[in-house]
């Protein structure tokens, strides 16, 4: 887990690397999709299961820091369970991450992602820790 600065938000850090495309982000709810490659598949042919926490831990801590980056606090992934149901092996991954619990030091958010298809591949419950810088 870590903390997701102003880099990972303008096309330079680790999630555009991986290829986050985020279509909503607020501090309710956050959306995001990445299209699968090559680069992003095991041996196996299908998604690498970090990839799958990586979009959780960041729908997580950017919903969170639409919140709290407004008061000057830092949102940092702080605890990451991803649970794989069905492999995707092409399209695209579809998150969505809604917030379920918001306190004054910690957040936790519910992600789901599915196929193209829609069905629910990937179940994730992430906290985020909100810190002073």
């Amino acid at each position: 887990m870590g903390v997701h600065p102003a880099s990972d938000t303008d096309g330079t850090g680790f999630d555009a690397l991986y290829g986050l495309e985020l279509s909503e982000c607020s501090d309710e709810l956050a959306r995001g999709f990445v299209a699968v490659r090559d680069e992003l598949r095991q041996s196996g042919g299908v998604v690498h299961g970090g990839v799958y926490g990586a979009i959780a831990e960041a729908l997580a801590v950017r919903g969170t820091a639409a919140s709290v980056a407004a008061v000057g606090k830092l949102a940092v992934g702080l605890a990451n369970q991803t649970t794989v149901l069905h492999p995707i092996a092409q399209g695209k991954i579809h998150a969505t991450a809604t917030r379920r619990h918001r306190g004054r030091t910690t957040w936790v958010w519910e992600v789901e992602m599915a196929d193209d298809r829609g069905l629910l591949c990937v179940a994730s419950r992430v906290t985020v820790s909100v810190r002073d810088p």
